[in-house]
């Protein structure tokens, strides 16, 4: 069964998770529209990779910066900080595969199902907590050096 939920300005389509998976991975379908940024976080359990469907999303993760195009992917390794983006004028979508599992949780723990509530932001920092989720600055901050890759 797949749920869907708002995070950040992002639908997330929860497509697979630890009931599922048996805790190896979670599958994700992000839908980000024009202009969104993640806050700078990172994993330090489980890694991310991003794999985009429609749109281009750029993403910064450590020294590295990219702008992913339909049928690219890029693998963001446990403890790398990260910002992914859309700074074109269309929507991205793309699949995220987080292993092992753990992502879906956070998503489904504190994601909203109407895209106009905002998140409990408290709740939300508890859950990253548990899940060893680090955020290391507010949508819109970079990495310190973002350099094309």
């Amino acid at each position: 069964m797949t749920q869907s939920f708002w995070l950040f300005g992002n639908r997330l389509t929860i497509l697979a998770d630890h009931t599922t998976t048996g805790g190896q991975y979670d599958l994700i379908e992000g839908y980000n529209p024009p202009g969104t940024l993640t806050p700078l976080h990172r994993h330090t359990r489980y890694s991310e990779q991003l794999y985009v469907l429609e749109g281009e999303l750029t993403v910064w993760a450590g020294e590295k910066k990219v702008v992913l195009i339909p049928g690219e992917s890029f693998l963001i390794a446990p403890g790398i900080p990260h910002v992914v983006g859309v700074l074109s004028d269309q929507p991205a979508r793309a699949l995220v595969v987080a292993a092992p599992s753990g992502f879906a949780r956070l998503i489904a723990g504190t994601g909203t199902v109407d895209e106009a509530e905002t998140t409990d932001m408290a709740l939300f920092e508890r859950i990253s907590a548990e899940l060893g989720d680090e955020f290391l600055g507010p949508p819109g901050a970079l990495p310190v050096v973002a350099v094309t890759a």
